[in-house]
């Protein structure tokens, strides 16, 4: 199977774990969702993620999903914005705002990955890369 969009496989991965109510989930390692993971991290979306060397080229992501008391996902939605076929990019004035500022939405910047809020802070702008809330 070949992978045209990797971090829309990672964000389904996540959102099936979630619904099947895993405690982690195991992806193809990359740079980007190292980056994205510790996004979702610090924004407090995943309990923890990390890499897990195979010793051999395909290395393994590990991510710890995160569910409050009840059992609940602290992820309610995950969604791609920007893919291979349709770019999607805005200046910092532009950057859409996740569920009214709750949600996150994470930015591909010249400084690098960051949150939509963190990107408007330092008046960047970019591609949107997927919206998590």
């Amino acid at each position: 199977m070949s992978m045209s969009d990797p971090l829309a496989d990672m964000l389904t991965r996540i959102r099936n774990a979630g619904m099947a109510k895993f405690d982690t989930v195991d992806m193809p390692h990359s740079k980007l969702k190292a980056k994205v993971a510790a996004l979702l991290k610090e924004e407090g979306y995943i309990n923890d993620f990390h890499f897990v060397d195979n010793g051999k080229v395909n290395n393994t992501l590990k991510v710890e999903l995160k569910y409050d008391d009840s059992g609940l996902n602290a992820i309610s939605g995950l969604t791609r914005i920007s893919k291979p076929g349709r770019r999607v990019y805005s200046k910092h004035t532009d950057i859409p705002k996740i569920m009214s500022g709750l949600g996150v939405s994470v930015v591909s910047t010249s400084q690098g990955l960051m949150t939509d809020r963190k990107a408007r802070a330092q008046k960047i702008g970019g591609e949107i890369l997927c919206a998590i809330w």
